[in-house]
């Protein structure tokens, strides 16, 4: 049975790759968009899994990128584009009296600007399906005060703001919007720092679950967003952080 293709971008590595996998072990098709346009980097035995993967170079900053990438992609794809994963992000700190109006802004268009322009550049071939889901990955750090993290916190903020939008002005096309706002999650790339040393520890403590989260756990929530029936959740913001955010 043909499910239908959904995009997912910074597919190549960490998270992104985790959904790829996910998505892709439910029977989708799956555009993994990245700037290398490469296979995500998974341990993956099936070659079943790795066959429903349709990879595409994107830069999420750019319009004609994205929209050449989505094009590229559901020109492979058998069968109609039925969601979107805004995942690709940037994290850049410094301290609010210092940082470049530049830095500032490059963090405001890779996190938050991209989640618009893909999406309504996704629009059109949702619309045509009849029905879809984008589910946008936003950050905990959205409802949290973060020394030298304005930037960052201010973009995932904006994300949140995206998703209830989207969500009420393409409820009418059947297009559910959702935003998943992770903590603190171990991947390739900060595993290390965040599972020894004095970040670890102090985790240990700030996190009533104990420890930082996986790629999986993130993977799982967003498959089931797309896999559960029923249409009446949209626009809503899903905090996976083992309690952290709520923790005094």
């Amino acid at each position: 049975m043909n499910k239908g293709c959904i995009l997912v971008t910074g597919a190549s590595r960490g998270i992104g790759a985790a959904i790829a996998e996910a998505l892709a072990q439910d029977g989708f098709a799956v555009g993994c968009l990245s700037r290398s346009g490469a296979l995500p980097t998974r341990d993956i035995s099936d070659p079943n899994i790795c066959a429903r993967f349709i990879t595409a170079e994107c830069d999420v900053t750019s319009y004609e990128s994205v929209k050449s990438a989505i094009a590229a992609v559901m020109c492979q794809a058998d069968g109609p584009l039925v969601g979107l994963v805004n995942n690709a992000g940037l994290h850049m700190d410094g301290d609010a009296e210092s940082q470049s109006i530049g830095d500032f802004e490059k963090v405001m268009t890779a996190n938050a600007s991209s989640v618009f322009m893909t999406s309504q550049l996704a629009y059109p071939y949702l619309c045509k399906s009849g029905s879809g889901t984008i589910v946008n990955i936003g950050s905990f750090f959205d409802k949290l005060g973060v020394k030298r993290n304005a930037a960052y916190c201010a973009s995932k903020a904006a994300v949140g703001a995206i998703t209830r939008c989207l969500a009420v002005e393409w409820a009418s096309q059947g297009i559910r919007v959702h935003n998943v706002a992770p903590g603190y999650i171990a991947t390739d790339l900060n595993k290390e720092s965040l599972q020894s040393g004095p970040l670890s520890r102090f985790l240990a403590k700030r996190i009533p679950t104990g420890a930082p989260g996986a790629s999986e756990d993130v993977a799982q929530l967003v498959r089931l967003l797309f896999t559960v029936p029923g249409g009446f959740m949209t626009g809503e913001t899903l905090y996976l952080d083992g309690g952290q955010g709520m923790a005094l």
